[in-house]
């Protein structure tokens, strides 16, 4: 094999799962099957984040996902796979988002994942007002424990991150007006997180430190349209908080209506 040339290999245009790749170390050659190569060559978080893969990886968050994320290697795992664990499918959103933020916690190697489904629906305030912003609305002083209680189950509670982000804690003219640092762990998305830009919440007080869109949202669209209303935590005026319907409209409703609750959180 090391009397052959490389330029003197046949070659192909396309390659299949089961067929198998040369490679050429320092002191020896050898084949790698097509299909391992993903997790074996690609060991860094701008990688992982760039490949929408969709894998079923089974029914439990295991140790050895666990030290993947925590090594930052995050082999054989991609944006776009998935966990089924109690009867929710949870899907990876991206790794390393929230590293090196807070204002006082700095967050190592992480990966975020969001459900397919609504875990249960929910008003973001029973009196129909945006007063205090997502900080203090019913939703999260109340509404979000039960989505808290099963990730910490599903996942452990050792593995779900504790944060700090800055968020939406004020309202003047039907709109966010002030912000301040505080402790997170399962979340609403945002606008910019879903969309990618602000739409009805179009104050800066709404952007926080996850301030771009998930990588499972920009390589995939279609897991942002899944056919069931879901609360995102921005505010459009003094009674709407935005929503993204069923439909695909990027819309907003009523804070007293029930609409799907669909979290993101990150684990290690």
């Amino acid at each position: 094999m090391a009397d052959v040339k490389i330029n003197m290999l046949p070659t192909k245009s396309s390659v299949g799962g089961n067929e198998y790749a040369l490679v050429i170390g320092t002191n020896e050659e050898y084949r790698i099957k097509y299909s391992d190569m993903p997790p074996t060559f690609y060991k860094n978080p701008g990688s992982h984040n760039g490949i929408y893969r969709g894998k079923n990886l089974g029914t439990s968050f295991t140790s050895a996902m666990s030290s993947a994320i925590q090594d930052g290697t995050f082999d054989d795992l991609f944006v776009g796979d998935y966990l089924t664990i109690n009867g929710t499918v949870y899907r990876v959103a991206g790794f390393n988002l929230i590293k090196n933020c807070g204002d006082s916690v700095s967050i190592g190697n992480n990966m975020c994942l969001v459900p397919d489904s609504a875990l249960y629906s929910a008003s973001m305030n029973s009196t129909n007002t945006t007063e205090g912003a997502y900080v203090n609305s019913e939703m999260r002083t109340t509404n979000l424990a039960q989505a808290t209680t099963k990730i910490t189950t599903d996942f452990g509670s050792s593995h779900v991150i504790s944060y700090r982000d800055i968020l939406a804690n004020a309202m003047s003219n039907g709109q966010a007006s002030g912000w301040a640092w505080d402790d997170c762990k399962v979340e609403l998305m945002s606008e910019v997180m879903v969309y990618g830009t602000k739409v009805w919440g179009n104050n800066g007080y709404e952007v926080g430190c996850l301030n771009e869109q998930f990588p499972l949202f920009r390589l995939n669209p279609e897991s942002i349209h899944r056919r069931f209303d879901y609360w995102l935590r921005s505010v459009r005026s003094s009674t709407n908080f935005a929503i993204m319907y069923a439909n695909g409209i990027a819309g907003s409703n009523n804070a007293s209506t029930s609409f799907g609750v669909r979290p993101f959180f990150f684990v290690h």
